[in-house]
């Protein structure tokens, strides 16, 4: 059995928690886009595991992990995280693989992201600042891409370093008037990575397909959330890859006819971070109230997330584009104490009310949220394991989701530990 699991909104809806759960019964685990700008959160036990490129099923011992080609791959955060597990006594030795055709981002990539958002002022996108879309622009521009195919000659590599730091510093001087990049730094880098992460480099693709031909179970994972793909998001407050589970099949190389459930997660309410259209957001106590129930700070940068009511409008859109089999509605436990809770089931857009999300993002800018108002409830959900043992606005609560997005909801994540997941 291969499932994919994608985030059905702007990212951070419980996506590594689902994977590490499904993980259990798979042998390979896929991260197959994104970069570093990603964090995806598992809780074992008392120990947090914060993964930034790492497939979440890494914190699992024996399991296959591969970061796929259309991940970029910051080598310098990819070693803090094996670090990181190995001082917790998970070994990758023989399991992780890294797609000889991802592309690297270096220090240049980084500084792009930050001259850019600065020059762009008021109207920046509100990019992490990770490196992420200079590195996808330099892999469609192609001229000073850079990829862990490289590594493995360090003259080749340097070569073509110096090549790339050569033109960034013209532009970086033209444009921003910033201090030159010294290459012969990155080149005393790559070094140090290239002897970390060589013996992982791997056709990934031809992994896969083995792995396929001998019927291995396989999990692949997406990064961000369906809301940020560069082609089905809200553009241009998206990120610079497909995040959508139409990035699956490219992004690894096998094909989308070969899995057999795509699982959407969402949470029971809706954040995103940074800027960009969010009809149902909360910029008041009830936002507030979340954000410090959910814990709704950024895994990779700390920043504090919007945070709003549930949007059916958004979900049934993503779910409709992925074409997604099965929803894994995650912190339902958080929305815990509301009097009421709302779902936003429609969009009115200049006096005309709409149920399928806007492609325009001035459409987007002018919707405003059509509520349908239930009754929350007071208990605490954190114990429950069973669906029908949720107090009856609560399970209230998932079937009306459940009925507006019109997929069927499979799990439902009552709180951050593993065993804290109700099947249905």
């Amino acid at each position: 059995m291969n499932c994919c699991v994608v985030g059905l909104q702007w990212g951070d809806e419980g996506k590594g928690k689902v994977v590490d759960i499904l993980a259990e019964h798979s042998d390979i685990v896929v991260r197959y886009g994104g970069g570093a700008n990603a964090g995806h959160t598992v809780i074992v036990d008392d120990t947090r595991f914060a993964l930034h490129l790492l497939p979440s099923g890494a914190v699992r011992p024996g399991k296959i992990c591969v970061i796929a080609n259309a991940v970029v791959v910051d080598p310098e955060v990819l070693i803090g995280e094996m670090d990181g597990l190995a001082a917790k006594g998970i070994d990758l030795a023989g399991r992780l693989f890294i797609s000889e055709n991802a592309h690297v981002v270096l220090d240049y990539h980084k500084l792009e992201d930050r001259l850019r958002e600065q020059a762009l002022g008021k109207d920046k996108i509100g990019t992490t600042a990770r490196g992420i879309g200079p590195c996808y622009a330099d892999k469609v521009a192609r001229s000073h891409a850079i990829r862990m195919a490289d590594f493995r000659d360090l003259d080749v590599l340097c070569d073509k370093v110096r090549h790339a730091v050569d033109y960034k510093n013209k532009v970086f001087a033209a444009v921003y008037a910033a201090e030159p990049i010294d290459p012969d730094v990155i080149c005393d880098k790559c070094r140090t990575y290239a002897h970390k992460l060589t013996p992982y480099i791997a056709n990934t693709t031809e992994l896969l397909h083995k792995a396929v031909a001998d019927t291995k179970n396989i999990l692949f994972e997406g990064a961000q959330g369906t809301m940020l793909d560069l082609d089905h998001g809200t553009f241009p407050f998206v990120t610079s890859s497909n995040s959508s589970a139409l990035g699956m099949p490219a992004g690894c190389g096998v094909p989308a006819r070969l899995v057999n459930r795509f699982i959407g997660v969402i949470k029971a309410y809706t954040t995103r971070v940074g800027a960009g259209p969010f009809p149902a957001e909360q910029d008041n106590d009830i936002g507030q109230y979340i954000r410090d129930r959910g814990h709704e700070y950024g895994t990779t940068t700390g920043r504090p997330r919007r945070c709003g009511w549930f949007d059916a409008v958004v979900v049934s859109y993503a779910a409709t584009v992925g074409g997604i089999d099965e929803i894994a509605l995650m912190h339902l436990d958080t929305l815990a104490g509301l009097d009421e809770v709302k779902i936003c089931k429609a969009y009115e857009i200049d006096g005309r009310q709409v149920t399928f999300f806007p492609a325009d993002a001035s459409q987007q800018s002018r919707a405003r949220c059509v509520y349908e108002t239930l009754p929350g409830w007071t208990e605490e959900l954190r114990d429950v394991g069973d669906f029908n043992d949720l107090p009856a606005n609560a399970r209230n609560y998932v079937c009306r989701v459940q009925e507006l997005v019109g997929k069927p909801v499979t799990m439902v994540g009552v709180g951050p530990k593993r065993s804290q997941v109700i099947f249905r």
